[in-house]
């Protein structure tokens, strides 16, 4: 620790990594709470917080060392780009996929065939364009194959995605998607 308070410099990349990980927790963390994940953000939290503690102090008992402002505040914007991409690479939760396609009655048989649950409505842009909507409620961490798969089954499907932060999954009317399923599909396609 004296080491530190006479080279007070050599905190920049302690300070620069601890920060990096507080925001990076503090983001996931407050994913983790619009998910519904109250344990897990609550351990989170912890973690966070005392990691925080350290680097502050460091900073505060140091406010003539300028360069550790900029590791503390350089931290801080590299912690926020890193807490999404940790959150993205979990995938947590549900989304919802809004589908238009101009083609009616083939996209939604396709991906029932697929093994995904979808609920759709014929409707039209006029008399002369039919058209049907697709809702389709996915775990996140599978859409970017729904997406894919749609585009591939129809070129000119119009989609949308919107998260949904909780679900009822009702009665089980259909069976669920399998991995298996939504393989063949894709090589049949291909």
């Amino acid at each position: 620790m004296e080491l530190f308070i006479h080279h007070p410099y050599l905190l920049v990349p302690l300070i620069f990594i601890a920060r990096v990980a507080d925001v990076s927790l503090g983001t996931f963390r407050t994913i983790l709470i619009f998910r519904s994940r109250k344990l897990l953000a609550s351990i989170i939290g912890f973690f966070e917080i005392m990691i925080w503690l350290v680097a502050a102090s460091h900073v505060l008992t140091n406010l003539d060392q300028w360069y550790l402002a900029l590791a503390y505040a350089t931290g801080f914007a590299v912690g926020n780009y890193v807490g999404i991409s940790i959150e993205n690479r979990f995938a947590i939760g549900n989304e919802l996929i809004r589908c238009i396609s101009f083609n009616r009655d083939i996209l939604a048989g396709e991906l029932r065939e697929a093994g995904f649950q979808v609920v759709s409505f014929d409707g039209d842009m006029g008399k002369p364009h039919p058209v049907e909507l697709l809702f389709i409620i996915e775990k996140r961490r599978n859409v970017p194959s729904l997406i894919q798969l749609i585009k591939s089954l129809d070129k000119t499907a119009m989609y949308s995605v919107s998260d949904v932060k909780s679900i009822y999954e009702g009665p089980d009317l259909l069976p669920r998607r399998s991995l298996s399923n939504s393989v063949s599909m894709l090589a049949r396609k291909h």
